[in-house]
């Protein structure tokens, strides 16, 4: 017999379910993501990291998980809320079912719950801090909980998640000569490209964004979150990197000061939180979102070149484009379900970032182009020195 598991809210909802996952009480933001699939990535990807997410898609888990889809070395998620828990794992690569990896990585889940009544909720409401537990727990008590829990606002969640060590991306997945060209990482169609050295901060970053940035033409070293400008600068890199993340980017003053060093003499492309700590470098700053943008089915317009791209999303802040425009920026892409700030560029440096995952892991392809363009970005800057 399933055991019954609780979610509660900090306006005193709460929702009965069936337990899956560790028998584990946690405490996060509850948000919502609305992909079809891909939700290994999803709670892999340390961007999640101090969240419990809701899947909108109604059966979850039907083809399993397995170790090479990881986006980070395990579940980054506090908890997983999903309508239906698939009783059938069908792919021939799953290599386990998603109640018993997530049990064994510590996450609680909770299945059988309105998942449409909850997404609706946090759509009026905004996003709120939530209790999940698959123990005895009692209403009030969840609802306690929940409402006692700290929030993401102000708070450093990047530390948590991001490597402990300076490391040179290694990927043998790349090197399969298949899309490949044989002994290196570059994909074939950029065979004879010449490879540059970029320093990629890890704020909490995907695997497969190190691996796109390899596939495009970098030699990719990874430096952990607090690490200074002048340590950057020991290894003379030819450009910067800066990755996803959690939490406020608000909170990152240590970033924020390197980043706004090295903009000064490197090509840098920031994704998502890079795209935020970029906005605070500048000197403009950011706000929390209601409910966020968590999916794979994002419209984002880009005004110079006049075209559409779907985009995988996943953040709860936003830039404040009125200040960007003073800080000597300027906004080039918008997301069309609300007109927030989903791309920028520098007006006098070789800097630009976006406010989504080009790396589609999980998600659409439109704007894999974004790391070619990185690369044309950092040859030309190279060209124009010698």
């Amino acid at each position: 017999m399933a055991t019954s598991a609780i979610l509660a809210l900090e306006d005193g909802s709460v929702f009965r379910g069936r337990a899956f996952g560790a028998r584990k009480t946690v405490v996060g933001e509850a948000v919502f993501n609305t992909s079809l699939s891909g939700y290994q990535e999803i709670v892999t990807d340390p961007s999640y990291f101090g969240q419990i997410v809701a899947m909108t898609a109604p059966q979850i888990g039907n083809y399993g998980v397995n170790e090479e889809d990881n986006e980070s070395d395990g579940p980054k998620a506090a908890g997983f809320v999903v309508r239906e828990l698939s009783p059938v794992v069908s792919n021939w690569r799953a290599t386990a079912d998603l109640g018993s990896w997530l049990a064994k990585h510590g996450i609680p889940g909770i299945e059988g719950i309105d998942t449409r009544a909850l997404t609706k909720k946090l759509r009026v409401a905004g996003v709120m801090k939530a209790c999940l537990s698959t123990e005895d727990l009692t209403d009030e008590e969840a609802v306690r909980r929940a409402k006692e829990w700290k929030g993401l606002v102000g708070v450093d969640f990047v530390k948590e998640v991001t490597c402990k060590a300076p490391y040179r991306l290694a990927d043998k997945r790349a090197d399969d000569g298949l899309f490949t060209v044989p002994g290196t990482t570059l994909y074939k169609s950029k065979e004879g490209r010449r490879v540059y050295k970029v320093a990629a901060y890890d704020f909490g970053a995907k695997t497969s964004i190190f691996r796109r940035l390899r596939h495009a033409g970098f030699d990719v070293h990874v430096f952990p979150a607090t690490t200074p400008a002048a340590e950057i600068r020991k290894i003379k890199p030819d450009a910067v990197f800066l990755s996803n993340g959690p939490g406020d980017p608000a909170a990152l003053g240590y970033a924020h000061a390197a980043v706004a060093d090295l903009i000064k003499d490197f090509p840098t492309f920031g994704i998502c939180l890079g795209h935020q700590i970029i906005t605070h470098a500048i000197g403009a700053s950011t706000f929390k979102l209601k409910f966020g943008h968590r999916g794979g089915n994002q419209p984002v317009k880009n005004s110079e070149t006049d075209s559409v791209s779907i985009t995988a999303q996943n953040h709860g802040f936003a830039s404040k484009p009125e200040e960007l425009a003073k800080c000597g920026a300027i906004v080039t892409e918008l997301n069309l379900n609300d007109n927030t700030v989903a791309g920028l560029r520098l007006k006098d440096k070789p800097v630009f970032s976006v406010q989504y995952h080009p790396e589609a892991g999980p998600g659409p392809n439109d704007a894999d182009k974004l790391f070619d363009a990185f690369w044309e970005l950092v040859d030309r800057t190279a060209k124009a020195k010698s």
